[in-house]
């Protein structure tokens, strides 16, 4: 063993000298190759993504799973919000079996569907929430900053998957639309039976939270309230006139441009979650209404979608002014 070392330490004496001699001479030795890692790390990107129907205030749980680094996952949770943007945030490394457990006992206590999706419809949703911070001039919360980088690595791998998915606005999940030669871009004419049929939808546990915020409509309430129990004698004809009348000027005060491109992609968005979870009714009926309703050119008043919404938000105030309900349980700020 200690003659090999000799012999080690002789032969690199005399390379040492042999290296020296060159060098005298102009000649400069090959750079060593740098030593590569025993186990390289590799950019990390989103394998997997999950999100939830969208509640009445326009928020929605999103989950994607980050795979590369050294061989880990790493999962972030977010709410994302249509009017506010990203919400909240939380997140870590995670194995494989905790991973699906946690998805396990979410989809036992989620109120709304929760639905595995292509990592770049997941993707695309965070980065719609964070375009929207830049247009309103707001910040996510400070939890997303280990995030961020992740997330605007991917916004072009996201953006190129969901490619043909757009429609109004940009919008990964907007109404489909269709061009014309000569009148640009138009909604594509949805079947007026299923525009009537869309306050059914309205009558889903999915939906129950989807009605005006009440607190827009409490003086409409109270007039309600008071019509209804005027001693006055008239006919249900009028009675129903005058509730008419109140619905409608709700749903034009409450619905104007943006309000009915929101409800119209919220309505898109859970058309798409219909039709994953296999309900193929509910999911043509919200696709219709959804185009209906981002169509400008059609009487808002009029609409059975709005008007459902409106209709809802009276009763629900009603109950606020009797006492039955909280104000804060049903606000819909996000």
């Amino acid at each position: 063993m200690l003659a090999a070392d000799d012999r080690a330490r002789t032969v690199r004496r005399v390379a040492k000298r042999a290296l020296y001699r060159l060098a005298q001479q102009g000649v400069t030795a090959p750079a060593r190759a740098a030593r590569r890692p025993v186990v390289e790390r590799r950019p990390e990107r989103p394998a997997r993504g999950w999100f939830s129907g969208i509640d009445g205030t326009g928020s929605r749980a999103v989950w994607v799973l980050f795979e590369g680094g050294f061989g880990s996952g790493s999962l972030c949770s977010l709410i994302v919000n249509d009017v506010a943007g990203i919400r909240d945030v939380a997140g870590g490394e995670i194995t494989r079996k905790r991973l699906e457990e946690e998805l396990k006992s979410l989809r036992a206590s989620q109120k709304l569907p929760w639905i595995e999706v292509e990592p770049t419809r997941a993707v695309a949703a965070v980065i719609d929430a964070l375009d929207l911070h830049a247009r309103l001039g707001t910040a996510p919360p400070a939890a997303f900053e280990r995030w961020k980088r992740l997330f605007e690595d991917a916004r072009e791998f996201a953006l190129g998957g969901v490619a043909g998915l757009g429609g109004l606005g940009g919008h990964l999940g907007a109404p489909q639309l269709q061009h014309e030669g000569q009148g640009g871009n138009r909604p594509i004419d949805p079947d007026p039976e299923l525009v009537d049929r869309a306050p059914e939808l309205l009558a889903l546990p999915e939906l129950a939270s989807w009605f005006i915020d009440p607190e827009a409509v409490q003086s409409d309430a109270l007039a309600l309230l008071e019509a209804r129990e005027s001693r006055l004698v008239v006919s249900d004809q009028i009675k129903a006139e005058r509730e008419a009348a109140i619905v409608a000027r709700i749903v034009e005060r409450e619905l104007g441009s943006q309000a009915r491109q929101r409800w119209a992609r919220r309505l898109d968005e859970m058309a798409f979650v219909f039709d994953q979870t296999r309900r193929p009714e509910p999911a043509a009926i919200a696709r219709a209404a959804a185009v209906a309703l981002a169509d400008e050119t059609r009487d808002v008043t009029r609409q059975p979608f709005a008007t459902g919404l409106a209709r809802r938000a009276l009763e629900i105030a009603g109950e606020v002014a009797a006492g039955r309900l909280s104000a804060a349980d049903v606000s819909r700020k996000p």
